[in-house]
């Protein structure tokens, strides 16, 4: 995905735990960016990934996320997952990339988009 998009880490989590993780799932060098919980706006208890805080033009930007609270400012530009724990089978992001090719062909992803939250 990182030859078709610019790939950024937006988490939730504190930078002491999360930074270490994307060390070993990142290997390639993919992430251009990390961003961590100070990066967040806490709102009515839960961290929300501000988009617009990326300084890019948001009919260009996904978020590729397992909690809807965490993309409540912007559910238009959602690509949502399934929370994963250690089924070693799951292959939900795997199955996602067709989608993110045609996907990266799309000047606008509000109405791709729209259709994925149709079905």
């Amino acid at each position: 995905m990182g030859e078709l998009f610019e790939c950024v880490l937006f988490t939730a989590s504190l930078a002491k735990y999360a930074d270490p993780v994307a060390d070993l799932l990142d290997q390639w060098g993919v992430f251009r960016a990390r961003l961590f919980r100070e990066s967040c706006v806490f709102h009515r208890g839960n961290y929300v990934k501000d988009l617009s805080r990326l300084g890019r033009e948001l009919s260009k930007v996904i978020i590729v996320d397992n909690s809807p609270a965490s993309y409540i400012f912007h559910p238009e530009n959602a690509v949502p997952v399934q929370s994963w724990f250690d089924d070693m089978a799951d292959t939900e992001l795997l199955d996602l990339i067709p989608f993110f090719e045609g996907l990266s062909k799309e000047e606008d992803v509000y109405s791709v988009l729209q259709t994925l939250r149709a079905r």
